[in-house]
């Protein structure tokens, strides 16, 4: 049904996911991705939640430092799915903000189903044509180190494709990259086409076009700043939004409102 590599760049600290189905809008559902967090893909029977709660579990583990080192990536995975009682037709696998990988394939989901991880990457697929998908995917990637970050994720996705790909054929492709800020780097989706991954390929091509790569730079980055704003310091600054506003009220008026005389 799916195939999908999700991975971490060592050089940028970037993260992101490339996917591509035979079903309507993969991306609106499959690729969870959050800045210096991790990535999550679900598929198969997807269930968004593992996603969504997959990022929180993940988040969770790096706020507690005393306890990081022994919550591993297989334990969120094991987390995930305690509770999910169609774990068996769901297939996911994750990256962290360190580069590990952890992935499950249920046993119910459709040959050929499996996954292949590696340290910053992993590739998983159901509904193949058969395993070379994944050894394409994961061969392409390994093969374009150094190449940008992006780049790299859509040629996987490529020899994924030209190994088979999805045996019922293909419907729509997406690509999620984010680097330390709170918006993406990178979103394009192609919800519903013939060729999905050539038409991913055009989007990406435009969206290396000048005009909108001065487009983006124009935007506010949480990358340029020094440090992260602590609880202390935020009330502090909310106190001085108060005592601002109050100051300019009274300055703004400061005339004695009086009834009109009748």
């Amino acid at each position: 049904m799916t195939f999908s590599i999700v991975a971490w760049d060592s050089q940028t600290q970037m993260t992101g996911i490339a996917v591509a189905t035979k079903h309507l809008a993969v991306g609106s559902l499959v690729p969870h991705v959050k800045a210096s967090v991790g990535a999550i893909a679900t598929q198969a029977q997807t269930n968004p939640l593992l996603g969504i709660h997959g990022i929180q579990l993940l988040e969770q583990r790096i706020a507690s430092e005393g306890t990081a080192n022994e919550i591993t990536v297989e334990d969120i995975i094991y987390l995930l799915l305690e509770n999910d009682l169609e774990a068996d037709d769901r297939q996911l696998h994750l990256v962290d903000h360190n580069g590990q990988t952890a992935a499950w394939t249920g046993k119910n989901c459709v040959d050929w189903a499996g996954h292949l991880t590696f340290p910053e990457f992993s590739v998983a697929g159901n509904m193949l044509v058969g395993e070379q998908v994944l050894t394409a995917m994961a061969q392409a990637y390994q093969a374009k180190a150094g190449m940008e970050f992006s780049e790299r994720l859509l040629q996987a996705l490529e020899a994924g494709e030209r190994a088979g790909g999805d045996k019922r054929g293909r419907q729509s492709a997406a690509i999620y990259v984010m680097n330390q800020d709170v918006y993406p780097h990178l979103d394009l989706r192609v919800d519903h086409h013939q060729d999905p991954i050539a038409q991913l390929r055009f989007l990406f091509e435009e969206s290396r076009k000048d005009y909108y790569q001065s487009f983006r730079q124009t935007m506010p980055s949480q990358c340029l700043r020094t440090h992260s704003v602590t609880a202390n310091e935020l009330a502090k600054r909310i106190q001085d939004v108060i005592r601002k506003k109050s100051n300019f009220k009274a300055i703004e008026s400061p005339l004695e409102i009086t009834e009109p005389r009748r």
